[in-house]
């Protein structure tokens, strides 16, 4: 079994950027902890301030499916939707 990596998009709302900012780095803490977790951590546009990344990498699709129902990832995701101007975009990854 591969590693399974993933990639998020978030576009912030105009003035939500810090905010936005903060509630990463909180919840990446926190994901760092975690058992599966190799490695996350999150990106700034240098070209767009209001666009921001996270990339992680995991032991297998359980390891990820845990991390989604952790109380931390719940409301890092609840919490963040009134941040964003649209939709953030996810997408699970192996290499090629």
């Amino acid at each position: 079994m591969r590693d399974i990596f993933v990639f998020v998009t978030l576009h912030a709302a105009s003035g939500h950027e810090e905010a936005l900012a903060t509630a990463m780095r909180q919840v990446i803490a926190r994901t760092r902890e975690e058992r599966g977790c190799h490695f996350v951590e999150g990106f700034r546009s240098c070209h767009d301030l209001t666009l921001f990344y996270i990339h992680s990498r995991w032991v297998d699709d359980a390891a990820l499916d845990a991390h989604q129902a952790l109380p931390h990832t719940v409301r890092f995701l609840d919490s963040t939707q009134a941040l964003l101007d649209r939709p953030a975009q996810v997408v699970r990854t192996r290499p090629v």
